[in-house]
């Protein structure tokens, strides 16, 4: 027997969507930001180390709800600023934006550690067979050590995913109208607190079972020309 939600499932199936749209925003920015940590942390010059390790050991060391009240509230001087200097003064960053910076920089913190690791996992020969073939760098990269990273990262990657898929829920204490904000609306509006949170808790649980489902695609298809090679 399906509850009653009081005619409330349209704006719980919006908030869905802009749970979705919300973490593959920030996992798209975490991506670039874990890949850049994870060659900086790596690169052999001491100064991109530095940046690389500050950032993925200053990012994860403060809380997630922080990082998006920080952004959230802290750049309003600074959009501003931006609004008068363009002729706009009530220029400001959505919660949206600062939702996605926020759940994207914490990411690519993480990212960056997979990253790192995967790079270090891949054996120095094969760059270096890829000099003795005449290929640039930048071909290097891409076409011999980029896949291999990315089987390798993928898994972990894929664990970051479902946690920010949940961490998609701190964004409503900014406003935004995603899956928890619209479900405490509907609490407030029918008192009935277990029915929606319940809900709201199978939706989580169905976007996560369909994340893994993916994930399990990706993996495989990462994998396939390497276990041939194994085999």
């Amino acid at each position: 027997m399906l509850p009653d939600l009081h005619g409330f499932g349209p704006a719980l199936a919006a908030g869905t969507l802009m749970t979705i749209k919300l973490a593959l925003s920030a996992l798209s920015l975490g991506l670039v930001l874990g890949l850049l940590g994870a060659l900086a942390k790596t690169s052999p010059y001491k100064p991109l180390q530095w940046v690389g390790g500050s950032y993925s050991t200053i990012v994860r060391g403060v809380p997630e709800l922080l990082w998006v009240l920080l952004i959230y509230f802290g750049t309003v001087n600074l959009m501003r600023g931006l609004g008068e200097w363009f002729g706009n003064p009530e220029l400001e960053l959505s919660a949206f934006a600062a939702g996605s910076i926020a759940l994207g920089l914490c990411f690519g913190a993480y990212a960056t550690e997979v990253f790192r690791g995967a790079l270090l996992a891949i054996p120095r020969g094969h760059s270096e067979a890829g000099h003795t073939l005449g290929l640039s760098k930048g071909r290097i990269f891409w076409r011999l050590i980029m896949p291999q990273m990315w089987r390798i990262a993928l898994p972990g990657l894929g664990n970051l995913f479902m946690i920010l898929m949940k961490d998609t829920a701190l964004i409503s204490v900014i406003g935004l109208e995603e899956i928890m904000r619209r479900s405490q609306i509907a609490v407030t509006s029918s008192k009935e607190p277990f029915t929606f949170y319940l809900v709201a808790a199978f939706i989580y649980l169905s976007l996560t079972v369909i994340a893994m489902v993916g994930l399990s695609i990706m993996e495989k298809r990462a994998n396939r020309g390497f276990r041939r090679a194994m085999a």
